[in-house]
């Protein structure tokens, strides 16, 4: 509002200025008029302090327009670098969160890869066989020490099961690892449920021959456990066969085989290692009980030794009471001894002999 009065002054003053001019400059008569010299020196005068009013107002005009400007220069460099810093951080987070989304994209892109390598695995029967075997051996070795157990092990039949735990009865546990898994991939893959149903049918088929196989190969009497474990390489996949297929469960069951999954393995394998340390402990009974006997012979002998001993401390102990007494008697003779005074005219006492061969001198001898 005033910088706006300002401006008007100034142009009202320069309209005033622009107009004694114009007066001053006009042709004037000749004749001289004192009264209008003085007026004219007057207005001169007048002239001149309102362009110094006018130069002034112009002055602070300026200042005040500068500092404004100034003003605003400075909030509009604070807004742009306040502006440029908030635009630099964004920049930094999107950075940032560009980096994550590459690094979701490669571990994406990595996991692509590894499910498809192992498809591949699932896709081979070979590899598939090898991929549970493997898996089961690291179970058994890491739960069993090394002569408690063999892979690949011969039976009398000559069949090789895939593992065999040597139980403390001399019978073995069997351990197979080759489950059919085509019909399992069949019915996961399965779109229709027509589909669906010739599937689930071929996996019950599947898996009900291979128990037939495993009760037939690997349960023999006398040399093997009346069970054998059927190794399911995927707790997913052992809990949907006991959800949708539990007439298969019943029959493995009831045909001495057991279908594991990796957690019931490490379950079963640590009954085993107890089982087995159990055994030991029986087998070296005999031995503790021997030991056992002949410490008892020992403490018996131990405490006869010390009765005796304490028999000699005792006998000891009276002897040496004995010398002590003796000693006192002896010491109390002296004392009586060290206490007789002999006087020249006291008649020696009868209580004192004289030794042998002594005489006592008569008078004139």
């Amino acid at each position: 509002m005033l910088e706006t009065v300002l401006i008007v002054l100034a142009l009202i003053i320069a309209v005033g200025v622009g107009a004694i001019i114009v007066l001053l400059v006009k042709p004037r008569p000749a004749p001289v008029d004192h009264a209008a010299e003085q007026r004219v020196a007057e207005l001169k005068s007048q002239v001149q302090a309102m362009g110094e009013l006018l130069a002034n107002a112009q002055s602070r005009l300026q200042q005040t327009v500068n500092q404004q400007l100034e003003t605003v220069s400075a909030r509009l460099g604070e807004s742009m670098q306040n502006s440029t810093k908030h635009t630099a951080d964004h920049l930094q987070q999107l950075h940032a969160r560009l980096a994550v989304i590459d690094s979701a994209q490669k571990n994406i892109t990595d996991l692509a890869s590894t499910v498809s390598s192992l498809q591949k695995v699932f896709d081979n029967k070979q590899r598939r066989g090898a991929f549970g075997e493997g898996r089961m051996q690291s179970i058994v070795a890491d739960g069993l020490p090394k002569g408690a157990y063999e892979f690949q092990y011969t039976l009398s039949s000559g069949v090789r099961p895939d593992c065999c735990i040597f139980m403390p009865d001399k019978r073995s546990l069997v351990i197979d690892s080759k489950f059919p898994l085509e019909a399992a991939t069949a019915l996961e893959k399965a779109g229709t449920e027509d589909e669906r149903t010739q599937a689930a049918r071929q996996l019950r088929h599947d898996l009900g021959k291979h128990i037939d196989d495993i009760a037939k190969k690997y349960l023999i009497r006398g040399e093997t456990q009346d069970i054998a474990f059927m190794f399911v390489p995927s707790e997913s996949l052992f809990a949907e066969l006991h959800d949708q297929f539990d007439d298969v469960c019943q029959k493995g069951y009831r045909s001495g085989v057991i279908i594991v999954s990796p957690s019931l393995l490490m379950l079963a394998i640590q009954v085993v290692q107890q089982i087995q340390k159990d055994a030991r402990m029986r087998e070296a009974a005999d031995k503790v009980l021997t030991e056992v006997r002949a410490l008892v012979d020992d403490v018996e002998r131990l405490r006869d030794r010390v009765y005796n001993l304490d028999k000699h401390f005792g006998q000891a102990n009276v002897d040496i009471k004995q010398i002590v007494t003796s000693a006192d008697k002896i010491m109390g003779r002296g004392e009586k001894i060290r206490h007789v005074e002999f006087d020249g005219d006291t008649q020696p006492s009868a209580e004192i002999l004289p030794g042998p061969g002594a005489r006592r001198l008569e008078a004139g001898e």
